[in-house]
This record gives C-alpha cells, sequence and structure tokens, in this order.
C-alpha cells in the first residue's frame, strides 16, 4: 500500500512538472447584448453597449488586472512626482495602430486635447481638466502635470486612445470612427450591422501577442427570452443570465455538459432616478417618501430570485470604499405617507390619489426595452405606489433612443436605470452640479453644494484613509437626499459554451483575460457569417 502511494505521488509530480497544455489558435465566440452601440467612439457615448462592444478595439495607457490593480498597457511604465502633481509614463516601444501607423507619446497628447476641448461633445472631461499642461518630449514619453493632487488621476489613463491622425482637426461627430472603429487592441473591427450585429476580427500585430480567439461577434437582441433560446440553440455563446434563468432554466443535463455558469457581485447597481427639475421630485421628503414605499427585499426575492442585495449608494458593497452604515430606507408605507403629508400631498377628493394644489400626484417611469429586470421591477414599483396614492405609468422604449431623445435631453420623469460601479470610486461626473445637464451623466439633475466639496476634496486626497472618510460621508449624504431610490446590486450571473478554456474568475470578474481565452481544434466552431 505504501508503495502504491508513492507511486503515485511520483505520477503527481511528473504530471505537474509537464508544460501547460498549449492554447490553440481559431475559432469564435457569439456574444448576446440587449442594447446596439450609439457610435464607435466612447469618450462620446454613455451607454454600457457602445462600450462594450468598441472595448476590444482600443487600449489605455493603463488598464485593470484581475484583481482590480492598475498596471501597464500602451504606458509599459509610469512614475509619479512626490507631490502627486505629475505623472510620467513610458510609452511602449513597437506599438502601431491597427492601419499600421505608430503609436506615440504624440498620440497621448491628443487624446489629452481631445477631451478637454470645449468642442469634443464628452461626459468625461472632468478627470483631464484637471491636468494643467501636458507635453510629449519625445515619442515615447508623456507627461501630465496637474493644477493640484488628484487622487483619480491614474485611474482616468485607462481612457480609449483614439488615432490622431484620423481625428485632429476634424469633426468628431462626422468621423468615420463612430461607425469604424480603429485603435491599437487586440480586435480589428470588420462590420457593423445597426440594430442587428457587431462583428470583430483578432489584431495580429497585437503588441501584448495575438489574441486566441479569431472572432468576436456581438448579437444584438432586445429581450432577454429571446436571447436565452438563441442560447439554448446554438446562436449563442455567451450572455448574462436572469435570475430565473440561472436558478430554474439552465439545471438540465444538457445545459450542465454544454455551458458553465459563473456568479458574484457585479459591478453595477440599479436605481429609480427623478428628474429633479420636476417640481414633484424636488422636496427631499417626497423622494424619502417613495424609497420608503418600494420594498427593495420584495424586489431582489421576486425578480432576481433573491440572486442580489439591496443597495443603498454608488458604491459596490464589500468594497474598501463601501460605507455599511448609511440611512436606510427599509419598506414603511406609514412613514412614506406620512412624509407625502408633509410635504402637501394629501387626498382630498377621496379618489384614491394624492393631490396637491389640485394636481394629482402621478408620473411616468421609462426604461430600455429589452431587461426584464427592470421591467418587472417597474411593475413592483408601480403596484406598491399606487397603495400610498401615486399613480404610475410604465413605458419601455427601444436602448438607443431611450438615450438619445429621453436620457441625454432631460426628457423625463422618473427612468428606471442602472450604472456600472468604476473600481475607483471617484463619484464626480455622477453627482457633481456643474454635470447637471443635458448630455453630461448627471442627467437628474442634483445639486447639493456639501456633496460638490466632498467630491472635489476626495478628488485632492491621496491618502486611502482620508479619502475613504470622505467618501463615507458622501454617501451618508445621498443616502438622506435619496436622488435616486437605490434598488439592488444584482448578482453577475454570466453563462459560457463548455468549450472556451482559460476562464479564471476573479474580483474583476472572469473577462478580464479574454484574450487569452481559447477553444481546442477539435471543438471550434466556424465563424457566424449570416
Amino acid at each position: 500500500m505504501q508503495r502504491f502511494c508513492c507511486l503515485i505521488t511520483l505520477l503527481t509530480l511528473a504530471l505537474a512538472a509537464l508544460p501547460a497544455l498549449a492554447a490553440d489558435y481559431g475559432g469564435s465566440v457569439v456574444i448576446g447584448t440587449i442594447g446596439d452601440a450609439t457610435s464607435m467612439i466612447p469618450m462620446i457615448t454613455s451607454d454600457s453597449a457602445s462600450h462594450e462592444m468598441s472595448g476590444l478595439v482600443y487600449d489605455g495607457l493603463l488598464k485593470y488586472d484581475k484583481d482590480l490593480n492598475l498596471v501597464g498597457s500602451l504606458a509599459e511604465s509610469w512614475t509619479v512626482s512626490p507631490d502627486g502633481l505629475t505623472i510620467t509614463f513610458k510609452i511602449r516601444k513597437g506599438v502601431r495602430w491597427q492601419d499600421g501607423k505608430p503609436y506615440t507619446a504624440a498620440d497621448a497628447l491628443f487624446n489629452w486635447r481631445f477631451m478637454v476641448d470645449p468642442k469634443t461633445p464628452t461626459a468625461y472631461s472632468g478627470d483631464y481638466l484637471k491636468v494643467e499642461d501636458a507635453a510629449a518630449p519625445d515619442d515615447y514619453t508623456f507627461v501630465v502635470h496637474y493644477k493640484e493632487p488628484f487622487a483619480p488621476g491614474l485611474a482616468s489613463w485607462t481612457l480609449s486612445q483614439m488615432p490622431r491622425h484620423l481625428l485632429e482637426g476634424r469633426d468628431v461627430r462626422a468621423s468615420e470612427l463612430n461607425r469604424r472603429p480603429l485603435g491599437t487592441g487586440p480586435y480589428k473591427f470588420e462590420r457593423w450591422d445597426p440594430g442587428a450585429r457587431v462583428v470583430l476580427r483578432y489584431n495580429p500585430d497585437y503588441w501584448e501577442g495575438r489574441p486566441n480567439l479569431d472572432q468576436v461577434t456581438y448579437r444584438v437582441i432586445p429581450d432577454m427570452a429571446t436571447m436565452f433560446l438563441e442560447l439554448k440553440a446554438g446562436g449563442l455563446d455567451w450572455m448574462g443570465l436572469t435570475a430565473l434563468q440561472y436558478s430554474r432554466q439552465t439545471n438540465s443535463q444538457y445545459f450542465k455538459k454544454s455551458f458553465k455558469k459563473y456568479r458574484y457581485v457585479s459591478s453595477a447597481y440599479t436605481y429609480l432616478g427623478y428628474n429633479l427639475k420636476d417640481s414633484r421630485f424636488t422636496d427631499r421628503r417626497v423622494r424619502q417618501a417613495l424609497s420608503y414605499a418600494i420594498n427593495k427585499k420584495e424586489i431582489i426575492k421576486g425578480v432576481l430570485l433573491g440572486l442580489g442585495q439591496v443597495c443603498t449608494g454608488p458604491i459596490k458593497p464589500g468594497t474598501y470604499w463601501y460605507n455599511p452604515n448609511v440611512p436606510r430606507f427599509d419598506y414603511n408605507p406609514a412613514k412614506a405617507k406620512a412624509l407625502l403629508a408633509e410635504a402637501g400631498w394629501k387626498d382630498s377628493d377621496g379618489d384614491g390619489v394624492l393631490d396637491k394644489a389640485g394636481r394629482p400626484f402621478e408620473f411616468t417611469i421609462l426604461t430600455n426595452q429589452g431587461n426584464s429586470y427592470r421591467a418587472n421591477t417597474g411593475v413592483i414599483i408601480q403596484q406598491r405606489l399606487v397603495q400610498i396614492g401615486i399613480r404610475v405609468k410604465l413605458r419601455t422604449v427601444e436602448w438607443a433612443a431611450f438615450i438619445k431623445e429621453f436620457v441625454n435631453k432631460g426628457r423625463f420623469e422618473a427612468v428606471l436605470l442602472g450604472w456600472s460601479i468604476s473600481p475607483d470610486p471617484d463619484q464626480f461626473d455622477i453627482w457633481h452640479s456643474s454635470k447637471a445637464k443635458p448630455g453630461q451623466l448627471n442627467f437628474t439633475f442634483y445639486k447639493n453644494p456639501e456633496v460638490d466639496q466632498l467630491l472635489v476634496a476626495a478628488r485632492r486626497t491621496f491618502d486611502r484613509a482620508e479619502r475613504r472618510a470622505l467618501l463615507f460621508k458622501l454617501q451618508e449624504i445621498l443616502a438622506e437626499d435619496q436622488p435616486y431610490t437605490f434598488l439592488y446590486v444584482a448578482d453577475a450571473l454570466p453563462i459560457l459554451a463548455a468549450r472556451f478554456q482559460g476562464i479564471e474568475p476573479a474580483p474583476a470578474g472572469i473577462s478580464y483575460n479574454f484574450i487569452r481565452w481559447w477553444v481546442p481544434k477539435a471543438l471550434q466552431k466556424p465563424a457566424l457569417t449570416r
């Protein structure tokens, strides 16, 4: 018996000493997405579909690794001056744009100028306006000088780098890059069929090495049930499951054999946002009342099937920056009615609907088509609010029109939407009053001078403990003000065809090492062409 165990041990050691299985090149992946892109220039869009579909075409100077640490990308290294005012990037040599032109520090300098140009229609200029001056003293050195210490400064240089030779001196809104992106990234743009698909092909000259998969196709399917049927039929390889699909519809032997499921806390939250230019929502007591009247736990149980948690603010739960002790608005319809009465909303004519100065309390919630979570959440909100005397209508709009015609123009009463949560906790673009205008990210028009001060102070503070204290206070004020009803943080529930290898879940999720995913030759499928 002892001899047998020794043999097993020797065999195990011998196998461990063998080189790792080499990844095969080739194959393709088809990804399901609800929304179509609006532009392939990510810095002039705010929707996740545009950023996701163009993300593999571009690189930033820096990127996040699997543990959400900043590491080099187009910049192979960087140094920060002792006073925190200067960052010097050393640009990676030998990098080329996908049309063969060299990428140099002059491109990095152009991208800074592009972001601070008043003619650039971007919601993300704030971080770059903090830079007092920038220079490219040679082809491989890019230097930025800040007016004052700026804590999110490094993270801002994950910005997708755009080609100077195709954009300089031209109107970005008329650029062909809106429809045909060209970057330095691992995949090249091949085609975009609006409302249907975006197709990318691997970049054989990518500086980090050839991506293993030949082709990436994003299929636009504006309905989650239809998307799931496509997954089951083999028309998709990868999608985010709904809670129902994850819990009850993917437990058969077919799914267990053909797919792999993952679950982790997502870096996103869902909220009901109020147009604070609307007189019905300007009183904080009204917003607090609405939050008390909505049963968040009911939504998590009924919509997410328990696969999520109550959201209390804009920071990801469980992270260093998250304040777990902010004021909470647990379900309390009696408290909601009392606050509404204080604010002057009463049922004066006995019709069951609250009114004030002869105006009934009724409003419409807008959300995007195809998201069953949001649609079902809207129904529960509607049911709960009618119980306290508020009539709510629900309206869904196609994604691109929803963003362009309603959100960006401030043409809504309330919206049911979500935000992705960046690894850096800076919240300036979403909550600062200077961003409270159409086309910016503070599209609900929230303004609070104390919040403005905290946002600015947190940006100037490199000390983690001090910055954390400022952000804790920020979360407390946002919880009190309830400019949104913060609803839930859903678990991420991706599912992928089992043939894909190299997937290693980490704090950053699963896609951080996407270019190293691979499929064994025998299991590769031909690229989607129809």
